[in-house]
């Protein structure tokens, strides 16, 4: 049983190394600042419009990655003999993340559609799927709130987590797939170069860095949740017996 004295309660989820990944995602995100807004070209057509790309591909790709480590860390779960919690809390985290993750693409993604075709939405094949992916996790999520115990829980989402990450790379080919407004990646067809390529990969950076940090801390926040959990089933399990004993 682990230690769960106020004492420990208190303790922070940091440690060293993700203090310095916190630092290193904080110095990322100020320079993505300061070459997004400010020394990165404007756009020959879209002209300042241009710099929602920094925050909305980032962010799109690392939701990729946030929901294809759930699906690995969920899989981790189900092979026996690597069955742990930790798998399981890794992919709710990661799940939690990249819920974030995705909502930040999906709002950049209306606010560059505004600009570049008018309107905020449009029900092609990118944006469309994008959302149901988007829906889909959030589900996943709510079915990790549902009652049950610890292996009950990382058994059902385990399974729902392995159906979802097929959606990923749906959502990711659909502009080859089908003929969307979506534009097709910039940076496969090698429509960025110079200062705003440079910029874009420093968006990916930082949002990676914070990323890892944000799942750090959040599995450490969902193993704390789970030892209290279990304390409070303990301390239930004790009164029963001192109850039955009196009888």
């Amino acid at each position: 049983m682990p230690d769960l004295s106020p004492v420990s309660i208190a303790r922070p989820t940091g440690t060293r190394v993700s203090r310095v990944l916190g630092i290193a995602s904080l110095v990322g995100i100020v320079w993505l600042v300061v070459f997004g807004l400010f020394l990165s070209p404007n756009d020959a057509t879209q002209k300042a419009g241009v710099r929602i790309l920094y925050i909305h591909v980032p962010s799109a790709w690392l939701a990729y990655l946030a929901f294809i480590v759930t699906g690995i860390s969920s899989a981790a779960y189900l092979f026996k003999r690597t069955r742990s919690l930790t798998w399981d809390r890794i992919a709710g985290a990661s799940a939690e993340v990249g819920v974030l993750f995705m909502g930040v693409t999906l709002v950049s993604g209306s606010l560059w559609g505004r600009i570049s075709w008018g309107i905020y939405w449009t029900w092609d094949s990118r944006l469309t799927t994008t959302a149901f992916l988007f829906v889909t996790y959030i589900g996943y999520l709510a079915v990790r709130g549902l009652g049950g115990t610890h292996q009950q829980r990382a058994r059902r989402s385990a399974i729902i987590a392995l159906l979802a990450t097929l959606e990923v790379p749906l959502v990711h080919f659909s502009v080859k797939w089908w003929r969307p407004l979506h534009q097709q990646e910039s940076v496969a067809e090698g429509k960025l170069n110079g200062l705003m390529l440079f910029t874009l990969f420093v968006g990916i950076i930082a949002f990676t860095l914070l990323y890892v940090w944000l799942v750090l801390h959040r599995q450490r926040v969902l193993a704390m949740e789970d030892a209290l959990d279990d304390q409070g089933l303990d301390t239930a399990l004790a009164e029963r017996r001192a109850e039955g004993a009196q009888i």
